[in-house]
């Protein structure tokens, strides 16, 4: 009970990745940053083998990875640049995104989960930065001027300001009072990578089924891809119950063969697919950032981003405080408050509008969707529109 108390700047509970990029660019920018996380750090892995979790990273995004030390550590032959992507609605209609014709390198990179964690690790080994693991949180009490986190094992630390990167069931989030149950889908992603007999070109390709799934192809490096199927829950188990071969079969036939023959390179896996949206993402010397601050559906790729959308933002706003020393201080909150709230509202509302609008099967409404798919395909400055918001 006497513990003595570590003080920095900066608590950040969660040390995924996007806690690990705050805290790196926080460290850059002069402050004190202690980092918790309830496991000890994940094995490598063997680099033979490939992570069935990707991201695509938006340019905005490398570019942030890239100022904090973390992009130019990534291995060229661990990323894929994505550099069209193909939409099918579920009657055949389609939209079609060129890097070339928006005058970008890509539309996205896609980077193994472990790979980029991997890159992100050294960024955080500089001074300023305590990273502190299997730490099981105790309690989290808030006074006039400070957050203090309690472990189990009576370690206590204070800052002026906690941060709760600790995914979509966020404890701090909770310590701090703010009630938000994640709301399903009834949908399972279904994720496996796969070596392909035909060459990818660096497209992407979606498709919107009739059953109200949306299954993603995504290039990897080679002629191999990773795939996303947002599948109902009860099409995820019936997927995850057959064999390798009839799971690679359906895949292959869900996606046209556009590939040619395809052979499984990960066993598949799930996770469910959920919904967060929060009335605040801030409190009394507390910011939820990532998964803790929101929840999007996969099927625009845009989660992780918006979480490093969330790092760059906290620490620009940090960064920039001027005479305003104390780095919880509520005009400082309110500023990356205001700074998030178009773009996670704007991208909840782009997610949660198309799986609403592709998921009844009137037949009136299958042709209005896929009627207007195709008018925003013969659309350039739309479409421009669309992409600049994911790009940035």
């Amino acid at each position: 009970m006497n513990a003595q108390i570590e003080r920095r700047d900066v608590l950040i509970a969660g040390a995924g990745l996007v806690g690990l990029a705050l805290a790196a660019a926080l460290a850059r920018n002069g402050m004190t940053v202690a980092l918790f996380d309830r496991q000890a750090p994940p094995s490598s892995g063997d680099p033979a083998l490939w992570d069935t979790r990707v991201y695509a990273i938006s340019p905005g995004s490398a570019a942030f990875l890239q100022r904090i030390g973390a992009w130019q550590a990534l291995s060229c032959e661990r990323i894929a640049a994505i550099e069209s992507m193909r939409i099918v609605g579920d009657q055949g209609a389609t939209l079609n995104f060129s890097a070339y014709e928006l005058g970008e390198r890509a539309l996205a990179w896609i980077v193994e989960e472990r790979a980029l964690r991997s890159a992100l690790l050294p960024a955080i080994h500089v001074a300023g930065i305590e990273l502190v693991t299997d730490a099981e949180f105790g309690s989290l009490a808030w006074s006039a001027t400070e957050g203090t986190l309690t472990l189990v094992d009576g370690r206590r630390f204070t800052a002026s300001l906690v941060v709760g990167a600790d995914g979509l069931h966020s404890w701090v989030r909770q310590a701090a009072g703010i009630v938000a149950e994640p709301r399903s889908y009834g949908q399972q992603g279904v994720v496996a990578n796969f070596d392909c007999e035909l060459a990818h070109h660096g497209c992407a390709r979606q498709w919107f089924r009739t059953d109200g799934g949306v299954l993603a192809w995504l290039p990897l490096p080679g002629r191999r891809m990773s795939i996303v199927w947002s599948a109902p829950d009860a099409q995820a188990h019936e997927l995850l119950a057959m064999s390798h071969d009839a799971f690679t079969a359906r895949v292959a036939e869900a996606g046209a063969n556009a590939l040619g023959a395809l052979r499984m390179i990960t066993p598949p896996a799930a996770f469910p697919l959920q919904s967060l949206r929060l009335p605040t993402s801030i409190a009394h010397r507390m910011a939820l950032v990532g998964d803790a601050a929101h929840g999007v559906h996969p099927l625009a790729g845009q989660g992780v981003n918006l979480g490093f959308g969330d790092a760059q933002a906290l620490a620009s706003v940090l960064a920039e405080r001027g005479p305003v020393g104390d780095a919880g201080a509520p005009i400082l909150l309110e500023r990356f408050a205001r700074r998030r709230a178009e773009p996670v509202l704007a991208m909840h509302t782009v997610t949660d509008g198309l799986v609403r609008m592709f998921g009844p099967r009137m037949p009136w409404l299958k042709t209005l969707r896929n009627v207007g798919l195709s008018a925003v395909d013969r659309l350039p400055i739309v479409k421009r529109a669309l992409a600049q918001s994911a790009l940035r």
